[in-house]
């Protein structure tokens, strides 16, 4: 759905991959935020430092391009910061943010307003340690990830009761 996907076993943002690539992986302690080809993550979030969150997802990968930047008047997030995931952080109270490699794929807009609404759901909520529950996460993609609208308002009431119906 999106840059999300699952790649051994846990669900992660971005495309691992690509030469140098940055991925932000969902854990069940957190987010790690990962460089290929090393080991240690680059950074580590826990769910419990986290106030908000909400991801940013370039439709195509020149739209994350720093040119993008200056050709951009949709009010979408394009740039250098259309991949990624930010929020703000407790203790201390900050913003935080951590951009991904996008996959060459292109992603679907559908798929794009429906990730973004579920980090804003999952915010709204205080839940966004569910981000971190592989199988409730697998629920919650296989839900929503045939949706294909442009029409936004639709596809955020479709999570809304996607979330509601898996318990949050």
């Amino acid at each position: 759905m999106g840059p999300l996907e699952v790649v051994g076993g846990l669900w992660v943002i971005g495309d691992p991959t690509r030469k140098s690539g940055l991925s932000i992986a969902l854990t069940p302690e957190g987010l790690e935020h990962r460089r290929r080809g090393e080991a240690a993550p680059l950074v580590t979030v826990e769910w419990g430092q986290c106030v908000n969150l909400g991801v940013r997802a370039a439709y195509r990968s020149w739209h994350a391009s720093p040119a993008a930047a200056v050709a951009n008047q949709s009010g979408h997030y394009w740039g250098r910061d259309g991949c990624s995931l930010q929020g703000n952080l407790r203790r201390p109270y900050e913003h935080w943010s951590a951009r991904y490699t996008h996959h060459e794929r292109r992603y679907g807009v559908g798929h794009v307003i429906v990730l973004e609404a579920l980090f804003d759901q999952l915010s709204d909520a205080k839940a966004l340690d569910r981000l971190g529950d592989p199988q409730w996460l697998g629920s919650a993609v296989t839900a929503l990830s045939s949706y294909t609208s442009w029409y936004a308002p639709k596809g955020k009431r479709l999570v809304k009761a996607t979330v509601r119906t898996l318990g949050v």
